[in-house]
């Protein structure tokens, strides 16, 4: 099993990318350019082997069962897998990214975790699946995310998700009613039994890292990517 987490460092893109951009949307960059930065990253990763599987994701809770041949990528926000020689992807610029394995069975997932996707449980709905596959023993790596001391929301909006996941209820810095998404997929996997690893700088804070908040509509795309080793 082989898991990775980008920063935006190593590939092609220009500012305000700069440079290892891999958003799904180009929303100003250049489409040649991100190509080219999927190719290092999978060249790197899954030398021999890059067959990538990857979502448009809605900020739903629908999982996909892939295996990894050809066609469009589904409309959903986890995706899960058995066959060796498949990549899956997640894309987020501070939403929580989440791969997830089970190294004796042979299956995979991975699943994006927005605000809508704590509410709606995409997380616990993708071990689900793993374990419709054969999964027993999941471990859950969380990946870079805005964290809950710079993700400030109004109080109704923490009302509403905090009344969901109570875990996901937290103040910023400077005081104010802020979420951490990070804690909610946390407390959502370990009430599944799953183990859980944290790979967690925060975006906002990481210039080496996307963040919609901090950039804007502009913001690059960094990915988690997990793989069974071939």
């Amino acid at each position: 099993m082989e898991i990775a987490f980008t920063d935006r460092y190593g590939g092609v893109s220009a500012s305000p990318y700069d440079e290892l951009n891999l958003a799904r949307v180009p929303q100003g960059d250049d489409p040649a350019a991100i190509a080219e930065n999927w190719r290092r990253v999978l060249a790197d990763f899954a030398p021999g082997e890059a067959v990538l599987a990857d979502m448009e994701q809605v900020h739903g809770n629908d999982v996909a069962l892939t295996d990894g041949v050809g066609g469009r990528s589904p409309v959903c926000d986890g995706i899960v897998t058995d066959r060796r020689g498949v990549v899956l992807a997640v894309r987020v610029a501070d939403c929580v990214p989440v791969l997830l394995a089970d190294a004796a069975a042979g299956v995979i997932g991975a699943a994006h975790a927005g605000r809508l996707g704590v509410e709606k449980g995409v997380v616990p709905a993708t071990v689900a699946r793993m374990r419709d596959l054969g999964a027993t023993d999941i471990t859950a790596w969380i990946g870079p995310h805005i964290c809950g001391g710079c993700y400030e929301v109004p109080p109704a909006m923490q009302e509403e998700v905090a009344a969901i996941e109570p875990a996901t209820r937290a103040t910023t810095t400077w005081g104010t009613p802020s979420l951490a998404l990070g804690a909610g997929v946390h407390a959502q996997l370990q009430r599944d039994g799953v183990t859980v690893i944290e790979v967690a700088p925060c975006t906002l804070e990481t210039e080496a890292l996307y963040s919609h908040r901090r950039d804007g509509a502009r913001a690059g795309r960094l990915a988690g990517l997990i793989r069974i080793r071939g």
